[in-house]
């Protein structure tokens, strides 16, 4: 029986960058707000609510959470090159001590 070692599998997923033209009179979406809308109902002789309305709606919650993950993403990114800088950090420190410690032992 022959066992092949298991792989994880990264998934690198091309970044998508929204591009959101908003006046400065709009103000972001907030939960509550989402929570509670209403819409109208559909004009007479259809059944639902206005499909234009909820189009326009669901086009701020679209933009809106495209905002949130490239800010998601822009952390990520950041909290990367903190974490890059802090281990070149801890290894030039490490190497000092090395040097240090062969110094003394001279």
């Amino acid at each position: 029986m022959r066992i092949i070692p298991f792989r994880r599998r990264r998934d690198r997923r091309p970044e998508r960058r929204a591009m959101c033209y908003r006046s400065a009179a709009y103000q972001t979406l907030r939960p509550w707000q989402v929570r509670e809308r209403t819409f109208s109902s559909a004009p007479l002789g259809r059944r639902g609510l206005d499909p234009e309305q909820v189009r326009e709606f669901l086009d701020l919650v679209t933009g809106d959470l495209a905002t949130v993950y490239d800010a998601l993403a822009e952390s990520r990114r950041e909290t990367g090159r903190v974490k890059d800088a802090l281990r070149r950090w801890q290894s030039e420190q490490a190497r000092a001590r090395a040097g240090r410690e062969q110094e003394q032992e001279r």
